[in-house]
């Protein structure tokens, strides 16, 4: 099978996501590393844009993740694949020595995508990142052959940071998909209606939510901080990078004001390198 066909200006906006989501630090790594991740990455936008993205007319989203994950267990068990995405896999899989599960708790993120739109409490939603964001950084981890334990761990709180941040970045855009990452507990606690997050601006109340929950999203990315200077190598490099993308982020909407309504929040080049050699310099010390 392959991939089902996008509209041509998605498939333009992914391209552009995939030079901006793939961290300046990491272009330097050596190529096989680079293939490796890229792989990965390109695999992670398939299954989200199975789960978000226009489709051909009549292809249905839950069997189309199905069938990625019927294409996984056949490249896991040595049977032929024709998905593209799923079989360019294959070198890093064998290589790497990746295992399965995480890549089936990216698809399964996306099921769930399907029929749940909304989350109660934030603990729901961290629930919720378990599937759809900590499994990417395993699968880093676990291609720089560094995966362990405590390293998965703090892993899991840099990359569940990094998908609240995304969240912040993309409220307005997945309002208008129908689908509210902002905890309704929250959204209470600060007086914020659903019909607030569909305006051209954020008023107050929604800025100071926003800036609530980026507090949060940065307490968590620090909580994992340590892992940078627990890796070494290439390693080092790579998730500092990532590490580097969600402090720019962070700081990009604190200078947009906590309105990612008004603008497109994404922070400049410039600044991603800034965090990227700071993260460097400190995990060095």
């Amino acid at each position: 099978m392959n991939p089902p066909a996008v509209a041509p200006a998605t498939r333009r906006i992914e391209q552009a996501r995939a030079q901006e989501n793939f961290p300046v630090a990491l272009r330097v790594l050596p190529r096989r590393r680079r293939r490796d991740l890229l792989a990965l990455y390109r695999y992670a936008r398939h299954v989200d844009d199975l789960g978000d993205e226009p489709l051909a007319p009549g292809v249905d989203r839950l069997a189309a993740l199905d069938e990625v994950e019927t294409e996984l267990r056949a490249l896991y068990a040595g049977r032929p694949v024709t998905d593209r995405v799923v079989r360019a896999l294959a070198p890093t899989v064998a290589e790497c020595r990746l295992p399965l599960e995480p890549l089936l708790r990216l698809v399964e993120a996306n099921r769930v995508d399907q029929h749940v739109r909304r989350y109660a409490t934030f603990a729901q939603l961290v629930d919720y990142c378990t599937l759809s964001a900590n499994p990417v950084g395993e699968l880093v981890l676990h291609v720089f052959g560094q995966a362990g334990t405590a390293r998965l761990a703090l892993s899991d709180r840099i990359c569940t940071a990094l998908q609240l941040v995304e969240h912040l970045q993309d409220v307005a855009e997945d309002h208008r998909r129908g689908r509210v990452y902002l905890p309704a507990e929250d959204l209470d606690r600060f007086g914020v209606t659903e019909a607030d997050l569909a305006g051209p601006t954020a008023d107050r109340r929604l800025r100071e939510l926003i800036g609530f929950e980026a507090e949060r999203a940065r307490a968590w990315l620090e909580a994992g901080a340590p892992l940078v200077a627990d890796l070494h190598g290439w390693a080092r490099l790579a998730v500092g990078g990532y590490l580097a993308g969600g402090r720019a982020t962070l700081d990009a909407l604190a200078d947009a004001d906590h309105d990612p309504l008004r603008v497109t929040v994404r922070p400049r080049g410039r600044r991603v390198f800034g965090r990227w050699l700071s993260a460097m310099v400190r995990s060095a010390g």
